[in-house]
Order: C-alpha cells, then sequence, then structure tokens
C-alpha cells in the first residue's frame, strides 16, 4: 500500500558527562587533574534515496532514538562519541516539525541530508578548569540533552509531467503507453488508487535515447474533491512539483460533454491550490477510438481554440496522437527549462 505521510518520534543521544579525577602515581602521589571529557551523544539525520518510491518503510516502526556519548574517565581518556541515526527518505520528501509547523528541509536531490535531531555535546572534565589559582579543580561538566522532535513526513513526488483528469478519462493508458509502466487498467472508474510513476524515453518513438521525462499519474477527479469527495484530492500534492498538467478528457463519454469535463476538473485543481492551477496545462481530448460523435470532437476543438492551444487527440488502443504528443511535451519542457526557443503559437501544441 502507497504511504505518503507519517508522523516519526525522532531523539538524539544525550552527551556523555565530563570526569572528574586526579592523577594517583607511584612517584605522584597528588598529581593534577586527568578528567577526560565526555562523548557527543549521536544525532539523527534525514537522507533521500533515489531507489525509494514511498514512506513504506515507516509503516511499523516510528520510534529512532540515537546512541548517548559515553562518560569521560581519567587519565584524560574521553568517552567515545554515540552512533548517529540515518534514515533513508524518497525523494520529494518535506520534512516538517509536527509541533511548530516549521518546514525544516524538502529533500529533492540524490543524497541530500538534514540533521532533524543534534545529539547533545559531551561535558567537559575537570582538567579543562585548572588555573593558576585553583591547582585541584572538582568541577565538571555534565553532557547536554540531545535534541527531541515529532516529525511529520509528507511525500511529493518528483514528476515533469502530471495527469489529471475525472476517473476512467485514460490516464493509466496513457502512462502505460508512453512508458514501461504498468498501472492497473480496468473499464471502470477508480481503477487508480495511488500515483504511478513512469519514464517516458522517447527512443520509444524513434527519438533521442537521451531525450527522456518523468509522468506522474494520480487516481482520478470528481466534482467535490477539494472538499473531501473522491480519492484524487489527497494525492495532488503528487503533482505539485510538475512543470506542467496534461488534463485528460474522455470524449467517449456521453454523459459529460467536454466543457462540463474541463470546468470541473480546473475548479478542484484551484481549489486545491492556485500555485498548481496556474502551471501550464494542455487539454488532451483522449479514446478517440471509441468516439461517436464528430460533435463532441468540434465542441473540444473550439475550446481548445479559445484557450489559444491546438487541439491534441489520442488513443490509447490504436496509438493514435502518442508520438506526437511525447515529442510536444519534451519539447514544452526544453523550453521551460530554458534549453530551447519557444515554437510559435499557431506551430506548437
Amino acid at each position: 500500500m502507497f504511504l505518503d505521510h507519517v508522523q516519526l518520534r525522532v531523539a538524539a543521544g544525550h552527551g556523555g558527562s565530563g570526569a572528574m579525577s586526579f592523577r594517583r602515581e607511584k612517584f605522584a602521589p597528588e598529581g593534577g587533574p586527568d578528567g577526560g571529557d565526555g562523548g557527543k551523544g549521536g544525532s539523527v539525520t534525514l537522507r533521500a534515496n533515489r531507489a525509494l518510491n514511498t514512506l513504506n518503510p515507516y509503516r511499523s516502526k516510528r520510534e529512532f532514538s540515537a546512541e548517548r556519548g559515553r562518560q569521560g574517565e581519567g587519565c584524560m581518556r574521553h568517552g567515545s562519541d554515540g552512533a548517529d541515526v540515518l534514515l533513508e527518505v524518497p525523494l520529494g520528501t518535506v520534512v516538517k516539525d509536527n509541533d511548530t509547523g516549521e518546514v525544516l528541509a524538502e529533500l529533492l536531490s540524490p543524497g541530500e541530508e538534514v540533521c532533524v535531531a543534534r545529539g547533545g555535546r559531551g561535558g567537559l572534565g575537570n582538567t579543562n578548569f585548572k588555573s593558576s589559582t585553583n591547582r585541584t579543580p572538582r568541577h565538571h561538566q555534565p553532557g547536554e540533552e540531545g535534541e527531541e522532535r515529532t516529525l511529520d513526513l509528507e511525500l511529493k513526488l518528483i514528476a515533469d509531467v502530471g495527469l489529471v483528469g475525472f476517473p476512467n478519462a485514460g490516464k493509466s493508458t496513457l502512462v502505460s503507453r508512453l512508458s514501461a509502466a504498468r498501472p492497473k487498467i480496468a473499464e471502470y472508474p477508480f481503477t487508480t488508487l495511488e500515483p504511478q510513476l513512469g519514464v517516458v524515453s522517447l527512443d520509444r518513438f524513434g527519438g533521442d535515447l537521451l531525450d527522456s521525462w518523468v509522468i506522474a499519474d494520480i487516481p482520478g477527479l470528481i466534482e467535490g474533491a477539494a472538499g473531501g469527495a473522491g480519492l484524487g484530492i489527497q494525492f495532488l500534492r503528487h503533482v505539485e512539483r510538475t512543470r506542467m498538467l496534461l488534463q485528460l478528457v474522455d470524449l467517449s463519454d456521453p454523459m459529460t460533454e467536454p466543457d462540463e469535463a474541463i470546468r470541473v476538473i480546473e475548479g478542484e485543481v484551484l481549489a486545491f491550490s492556485p500555485v498548481l492551477a496556474a502551471k501550464p496545462r494542455w487539454l488532451v481530448g483522449t479514446k478517440l477510438d471509441a468516439l461517436q460523435d464528430d460533435a463532441r470532437k468540434e465542441a473540444f476543438e473550439a475550446i481548445c481554440a479559445s484557450r489559444g492551444q491546438k487541439a491534441i487527440f489520442i488513443s490509447g488502443v490504436t496509438g493514435e496522437g502518442l508520438r506526437d504528443l511525447a515529442f510536444a511535451v519534451d519539447d514544452a519542457l526544453k523550453v521551460l527549462a530554458g534549453q530551447k526557443q519557444a515554437a510559435p503559437k499557431d506551430e506548437g501544441w
């Protein structure tokens, strides 16, 4: 099961106490102070791991403690530091302090780390307090306490392109035809119950092997999703980091007109996040093979024209339009990344 939100309790180790000790040797019965310092407590660190896709490793265990530092000893022996705890999380994890709501980090790059609980400093032994006026200091420090926190971890998948639309609009089929991903596909709504990622490589369509991008599919949205209806709203966070959206419209559905389908999805996305709604978004007419009424296709074309977009039609069954869509999205992503000059509007998608 896909886990994308979890709370963890983390505790760093306390520092070890400094020692109070004096040299006692055969020929130095009243030697000076030689108490060693205490060791530093272990810290708790989170690190982004590309191999992870969910927070499932923390489904059962949610409390983690680092080792405390060892106490200092005589003969200037310092205590050893406590062992650190390293927790691996997926790329795209947002780390918050649950008590304050402060965002501690967003781990977006492989190997990126954040220390979420610092170990306590070890206490000083009495040798540190020797002076010309105090030859036999009996003062030594206890170790500092380690930090403790309740963390709120929220996963937002990292993808270039996000898919939104009604349930059964053809999103999973599109992902399966453009990439090697194999999401569950069926003829009933709400087949997709958790987000899916796929890597689209243009060499599948005769393009350059190096040209690729990541597509994210989330459960379908329905009207009222922003208020809690359906499944998709809880997963919209997974398309927040995408650079553009493809809004899929099922042209074969006789129960819903294209303009109504577009209006509902736009409203739900805007209610969830104005930032997400402001991303570049293309309308894509799906299930062209099952279209029975050309009037629906013409209506969709008119809607796209009114928005300054070229109408995009695809069929996951026959493959019609998929190659053109893959190359057009690749070009658009390069424009957004500043790698390529934008094409004139009447020539692009």
